[in-house]
Formats: structure tokens, sequence, C-alpha cells
């Protein structure tokens, strides 16, 4: 393929991607991601993960992605805006923006299936497979190789242009196309995300899952360690600190995704109504939701957690 095919190629792409309601869209090369997997190896080797145990599965597979798919030569990176202002009432229980609405996993793969389709009617012999953190993929590496921003101190792909509320996605497939130059990191001497940690989760691009709440409250299904009384600031399901305090977020603006939109009970739930809440309730409420990720007895754990001094 010509390098004047590509780049109209290219163009298309991002086209169809904006059409189809992603906010940024970008490429890099298929390759070996040498330095994040030595990262990796000794994140993993200080026993980081805490409870994502299946940080440890693959990781082969994490940072290679010629071994997802064979021949592979490009990784189309793709970002979605998921940012809403605060809906929650004043003194409730929260929880993380981006379970406000229907699962993203669904919402987004459906998105990247009809861009490879689009890609495919344009290269009718490309081979790939999309991902939304359902296997071993490195997504915010992806992200950030691709132009999409860069990682934070807080460990999340921070854009200059929609700041770090993005979920994620990519196509990793066998057509060759052009790289996408990578964005400055623009984190400078700022540490509010580590300054604003309660439990002391982070420190400089690195994340400890064992203290961090998001993983506590929707990954651990054991009991919250007692040191963290009086640190958990309310929160039932994720945590949106360190993004909340990030300065780049200043920028991010509504989404305009109507699946998406906080569902009416999460927008009116008191602390009473998730305390009272029944299980058949919850599968009732909560069918299509990110929360199932916790369940209801990992939900209920939390609240008791809260309610006796957490």
């Amino acid at each position: 393929m010509q390098a004047a095919d590509k780049a109209q190629m290219q163009q298309l792409i991002r086209q169809k991607a904006m059409e189809l309601g992603f906010c940024a869209v970008g490429i890099a090369k298929a390759d070996f991601l040498q330095q994040e997997s030595a990262y990796l190896e000794n994140w993993l080797r200080q026993g980081c993960e805490g409870e994502l145990a299946y940080m440890r599965n693959h990781v082969a597979l994490r940072t290679d992605p010629r071994q997802l798919v064979d021949g592979a030569r490009s990784v189309i990176s793709a970002a979605c805006n998921y940012f809403s202002p605060g809906c929650q009432p004043a003194g409730s229980y929260k929880i993380s923006r981006y379970a406000y609405g229907r699962d993203y996993h669904e919402v987004v793969r459906q998105k990247l299936k009809r861009l490879f389709e689009f890609v495919r009617s344009l290269e009718p012999g490309v081979r790939g497979r999309v991902f939304v953190d359902s296997a071993p993929v490195m997504e915010k590496t992806w992200a950030a190789r691709s132009g999409l921003g860069w990682i934070g101190k807080n460990t999340n792909l921070i854009s200059k242009e929609h700041g770090s509320f993005l979920f994620l996605g990519e196509i990793i497939l066998t057509l060759e196309l052009e790289e996408d130059a990578p964005q400055k990191n623009r984190c400078g001497t700022c540490t509010r995300c580590i300054d604003a940690c309660p439990t002391g989760a982070l420190s400089p691009y690195a994340l400890d899952a064992r203290k961090c709440i998001s993983c506590l409250t929707i990954e651990s299904r054991q009991a919250i360690p007692e040191m963290f009384k009086n640190q958990w600031k309310d929160w039932i399901f994720g945590c949106d600190i360190c993004q909340e305090v990030c300065p780049w977020n200043l920028k991010a603006t509504p989404h305009s995704e109507k699946a998406f939109q906080p569902l009416p009970e999460i927008a009116a739930f008191g602390k009473a109504d998730w305390e009272n809440l029944t299980q058949k309730d919850f599968e009732q409420i909560f069918q299509k939701s990110p929360l199932r990720r916790a369940g209801y007895a990992g939900l209920k754990k939390n609240i008791r957690f809260l309610k006796n001094g957490g």
C-alpha cells in the first residue's frame, strides 16, 4: 500500500470512529512492549497486584500483541468519553462515574466491531480482533503509544483535550498503518492525585492495588482491612478521587452517549436506599450495570464497612 493510500485510509478510519461516538482514535505499531514488560514483572514481584490475580496470567500475551493476533502489524486505539457531572445526592454513598450507566464493555465493543467492519470494507483481506478490557491487553499503554494522551502519575491515561474519564478499546490487526506520534507527558511537578489518595495507594506512575479503594471495593471478595477505617470517603464501588483532583479534568465535557446516562436510582438513592436494597431489586435495577462486577454481596460488604466506621 502506498503512503498516500495509507494516509487516506487512516483519515477515513478516523472519520468513521468519530461517527461511531469515539472522541479520539490513534494508531501504533504492533510490537513487543519491552519497557512495559520489565515494569510489569517488577510490579508483580512486589505483590502490588493484590487480589488482581489475573494480572499474573498471560504476561507474554499482555506485552506482545502479535501473540494475540498472528501477523499483527498495527494497533488501533479508540477512546470514548464517559464524563458525567456529579449526579449523586449529597451525603449518599458514592460510586464511580464509569458505573453510572450501562456496562461499557458491550457498548464500546459494538462500536469497535463496527469500526473494524469498516476497515475490512476498505481492505477486505485484513484480519484482527477487538478488545475492550476483556483480554490481556495493556490498553493504556497502547492508547499512549497511539497518541491519545499520556499515562499520568495516577496511572490513568490523560488526554490534554478530553481529560481522563475515558473508556479505551483496541483493534489489533494485520494491516500495516502509519504510527501516530505519542503526546508529551504534561503532569510536570503536579502531585495532586498522589496527595489526594486517602489510602496512599499512589506513588508517581505506580499503583498499589492492595491499597486502592477502587480495587478493594470492586475486585476484592475479602473484608476490607481495618487499617483503612476512616479513609474510605463513602465509596462503595470504585473511586474517582485521583481523577477528580487532576487539573486536566477541568477540560472534561459531559458525554453524549445515551447508554452512559446515569440510572435514575443512582441519581436518587440516599444512604438508606443503598442500605435497604434487596438482592431482587439489585438484580432488576443493575442487570446491565458495571455494579454487577462487585455483585450484591460485594456492595453490601462495602456498605457494612462504612457503617462500622470505614
